[in-house]
């Protein structure tokens, strides 16, 4: 599955963060990056340690934990915390697939990463090129959203981000360890969900309100790892 989440961060949310990401001080964006990926990354990101990095995490958190569409797309269990990048003069990044476990800097814990999240800072007009292109089943998809929106796609997937010929994208990325790790089994729950949303909008009353819900809950049950 491959969503846009709208929103995430209001306009206001996002000019602060722009203006804190934009007095940065920016290093080589291979640090994070596993050996494959490291020779096909060309960007700039901000450390994990620094306080900007976690100041702007954590935020992001708290948006994420009350935006009810990425909750029902996501079915989160595990967040890594948000990482930055900045794509400029040229920069990219090649073909690659995110590791399979990420390791939360500093701590003994790790997260599996069934799904990767970009959240735009910068808006389409403010540079050219930097499209994340991401490969599925279902073709290869072109994304490039507003700032404070959010593509949500599996990790599994292969994707890379075009040279930034023009201007500056800034953005933050990061991984879901979800309670449904396999991706057609969240994606029926996802649609399940969302068709349960719309009758209680049209029929509240409907008697299969409760049996879908209780449909949902069951396979949630079924499939969830806690």
């Amino acid at each position: 599955m491959l969503l846009q989440v709208p929103d995430v961060l209001t306009a206001d949310q996002v000019a602060s963060c722009r203006k804190t990401l934009e007095a940065a001080e920016w290093v080589d964006g291979r640090i994070t990056a596993g050996h494959q990926s490291a020779r096909a990354k060309n960007n700039l990101q901000l450390r994990e340690d620094v306080d900007e990095a976690k100041q702007l995490g954590d935020a992001i958190l708290v948006a994420l934990e009350s935006n009810p569409l990425f909750m029902s797309a996501a079915l989160p269990l595990k967040v890594f915390p948000p990482l930055f990048n900045r794509y400029q003069d040229g920069q990219s990044f090649g073909n690659h697939v995110d590791n399979a476990i990420r390791q939360v800097a500093g701590t003994p814990h790790r997260v599996r990463t069934d799904l990767s999240a970009t959240l735009f800072f910068s808006n389409p007009d403010e540079y050219d090129g930097g499209e994340l292109i991401v490969e599925d089943t279902y073709g290869v998809h072109s994304v490039k959203l507003p700032a404070g929106h959010l593509i949500l796609y599996p990790a599994s997937s292969v994707h890379h981000v075009r040279p930034v010929t023009r201007g500056v994208r800034f953005a933050s990325f990061f991984w879901i360890q979800s309670m449904v790790r396999d991706d057609g089994e969240r994606t029926l729950l996802f649609d399940l969900d969302v068709a349960i949303q719309r009758l209680m909008n049209d029929a509240p009353d409907h008697r299969s309100v409760v049996e879908l819900t209780s449909l949902y809950h069951n396979l949630l049950r079924r499939w969830a790892d806690t």
